[in-house]
């Protein structure tokens, strides 16, 4: 504690200080400055934010630098009316020791607010990187402050002294506030390089997307773990003092943390062979559905619904997956099954099916469609017609075209569409039953086929 009194001056100098009249001018201009400055920010931020609003103006630096401008808008200001009152103290012969490091440090308050918001847009803009943008920022600028007034070497050392020991290693405070500053600034140039790399591999026409996604997910894990070990050694963590905490770590990833390993593994697999690439059409299960994205431990898929399903990578790589567009294919052949009357005529009816298919603008010319006898049902004829489709995206809506399309077409040639029948054959009448008023055992007379042939046999009168 004696060593952090001894960063405040002696009762002296602050009596000294505080009797000299060019100290309160200092105060006074500081004041006003702070007033001023917040009546026209109070004026000025409105309409910058209007101006700002997407929409407005463009996506862009330009939007960017509007962006950082308005959020550093009050120490930029009270930078100007610091700089412009300290000039016109020393102009009259008045002292500025006051002026001096309050101009400096709001100087770096707006250049460090401007900094750490073009850094966190370039990153992630809607990460969660803007929750801690204004704790980043303050932690930065205290420590600006501290080192431009003179404080940093005696918080060091006061720091230094708090510590406790594992055996040979010694981890005081100040350790574990530079490891913790030393890994934020590190993690940060880290995550700036990984996107930086992802930019330039996304624009190669050299690489497939599946590679470019893995190389993007192999270069980001290497810059995070040397980001790691770099705040470790400049924080003066000793690495080999973690040997026995590494051992420790493995048989804890091969007891609870198997299965996120195993997800983490298959995404790089998934990633580095092709097989399953954004944009991809597939069916896991029940899901069928377009891929989004591929993730270190998950994919994600569209469906049909508008519903995002999160598979992990690892059932991927252990379970059927069809993928209906696997190397850029997104061709597929559709089956629509449709029975006619047996009083129909087969031929005519498949001519009429190809006919149908080929006047689809959707159905693809080549292959051409093709129409086919498959049998004989119990209600009727079984015919089908398959067709090829460019995306299987469509299948549905081409499903509905073609049958509103048979429907239409078969009636007005016709052709009829069977429906179950059945009928009921009585060999005997049980004891003591009446039977219907002539019906005998094996006469069809009295069911609805039998009155129906009868009709049709009486001549005409």
């Amino acid at each position: 504690m004696q060593e952090l009194l001894q960063i405040f001056p002696s009762r002296e100098l602050i009596r000294d200080f505080l009797n000299s009249p060019s100290t309160w001018w200092q105060v006074g201009l500081f004041i006003a400055g702070l007033l001023v400055v917040k009546l026209i920010a109070h004026w000025l931020q409105p309409r910058l934010q209007t101006m700002i609003q997407p929409g407005v103006i463009d996506e862009g630096m330009r939007r960017t630098a509007m962006r950082s401008g308005a959020l550093a808008l009050i120490p930029l200001m009270l930078w100007v009316w610091l700089l412009a009152g300290s000039a016109v103290l020393r102009h009259h012969g008045w002292d500025t020791a006051l002026l001096r490091p309050a101009m400096i440090l709001a100087g770096a308050l707006a250049v460090i607010r401007m900094g750490v918001f073009v850094l966190r847009h370039s990153l992630n803009p809607g990460g969660p990187l803007k929750a801690w943008e204004g704790v980043l920022t303050v932690t930065i600028w205290a420590l600006v402050a501290f080192h431009i007034l003179g404080w940093l070497p005696r918080i060091e050392q006061l720091l230094d002294e708090y510590a406790f020991s594992f055996g040979t290693v010694r981890v005081s405070l100040l350790n574990v506030l530079s490891f913790a500053l030393s890994i934020a600034v590190m993690l940060l140039v880290a995550l700036w390089l990984s996107n930086a790399i992802r930019s330039r591999v996304g624009r190669s026409r050299a690489l497939d997307e599946s590679m470019k996604i893995a190389l993007a997910k192999l270069i980001k894990f290497i810059l995070l773990t040397v980001a790691v070990l770099v705040a470790m050694v400049s924080a003066g963590i000793d690495i080999t003092a973690f040997a026995v905490f590494g051992g420790a770590l493995g048989v804890g990833i091969g007891l609870g943390l198997q299965r996120v390993v195993s997800n983490f593994v298959s995404g790089f697999i998934l990633a580095f062979e092709g097989s399953i690439r954004p944009g991809d059409v597939i069916s896991y299960g029940e899901t069928y559905g377009t891929v989004k994205a591929l993730h270190t431990r998950h994919i994600v898929i569209r469906t049909l619904d508008g519903l995002d399903i999160l598979v992990p990578n690892e059932n991927l790589l252990t379970s059927d997956i069809t993928n209906w567009s696997y190397a850029g294919d997104r061709k597929i052949r559709l089956r629509l099954p449709v029975d006619i009357s047996y009083n129909d005529e087969p031929e005519e009816a498949l001519k009429r099916l190809e006919r149908l298919a080929r006047e689809n603008p959707r159905v693809l010319k080549n292959p051409p469609p093709l129409a086919f006898l498959l049998g004989y049902g119990d209600n009727g004829v079984n015919l089908e017609l398959r067709v090829w489709l460019s995306d299987p995206d469509i299948r549905g809506e081409i499903r509905t075209e073609m049958y509103k399309a048979m429907w239409t077409d078969f009636h007005a040639a016709g052709i009829t569409f069977p429906f179950p029948q059945r009928d009921v054959y009585i060999k005997d009448f049980p004891a003591g039953v009446a039977s219907p008023a002539g019906a005998k055992p094996g006469n069809h007379s009295g069911s609805a086929r039998g009155r129906k042939r009868a009709g049709k046999a009486k001549p005409p009168d």
